[in-house]
């Protein structure tokens, strides 16, 4: 996946019901799901992401409905091992996925799972204007102190540090990071009401009101928002049907 490396290439919901989360964020976001087995998320005449069950074997252990993102790295065997010595961990070895490519899951020091993968081809995906809606448009994680975590990710994968906003006690201190130059999501340490150390991933909508309303008119539920953010735009933190937790960024219209 040459030129791609240290961006967010794909993003993916695993989930316990395929066929209804891909109705769901469909009514919500317009996307077309497409597959059986892997189900792939198509939007703007690109494939962007996928969704797929959760394996028995994973529910029994306890995990749960959930988003992951994949970030694109020039050698994947050679990014897990760097990954460990820098402090994170591998939690599924490297390996290969049949005609597509080779991935690994890994973890960050603060424990936030991500995945990383190199395509046996180029992408040759063009990413549109951010606030494209129905397309990725920030990536954040909540895990333990945001500088040594800009650090961590600047040193693996090239990252560069912008503004550092001042949240209060709470929430602390947000750092904004970029990636090849564009503005590509936050980072800050874990709020009290997360279980655990994570990513979340905010999909770009046209009108956060209008958005909001089709998650629960759809079975979702609405759990934060909306609430402004720097540049004028809204947020709202979500659950699908099936409990995955995910977000949306867009302008208020009314």
């Amino acid at each position: 996946m040459a030129g791609s490396h240290g961006k967010f290439v794909w993003h993916e919901l695993m989930t316990t019901d395929v066929k209804a989360a891909g109705a769901f964020y469909g009514k919500v976001f317009g996307w077309s799901v497409e597959g059986e087995g892997y189900a792939h998320i198509n939007t703007g005449g690109q494939s962007i992401g996928g969704i797929m069950e959760l394996s028995k074997h994973l529910c029994d252990i306890g995990v749960r409905p959930h988003w992951g993102g994949y970030i694109a790295v020039d050698d994947v065997d050679a990014y897990a091992a760097k990954i460990e010595t820098a402090g994170g961990k591998v939690h599924k070895a490297p390996d290969d996925i049949p005609d597509t490519g080779r991935f690994a899951v890994v973890a960050d020091p603060a424990g936030a799972h991500f995945m990383i993968f190199k395509g046996e081809t180029p992408d040759a995906r063009v990413r549109p204007p951010m606030g494209t809606p129905g397309f990725f448009d920030w990536n954040e994680q909540y895990g333990g102190d945001p500088g040594a975590s800009m650090k961590w990710y600047a040193d693996l994968f090239g990252w560069t540090a912008a503004d550092a906003l001042d949240m209060g006690p709470v929430m602390g201190t947000y750092q904004i990071f970029y990636i090849a130059g564009v503005p590509s999501g936050g980072l800050m340490k874990k709020v009290p009401d997360m279980p655990m150390p994570m990513w979340l991933y905010y999909v770009a909508v046209d009108d956060i009101d209008a958005a909001q309303k089709r998650v629960t008119d759809n079975a979702g539920v609405s759990i934060f928002g909306p609430t402004e953010v720097p540049g004028g735009m809204w947020i709202v933190h979500a659950l699908d049907p099936q409990q995955a937790l995910f977000a949306m960024v867009g302008p208020k219209k009314k």
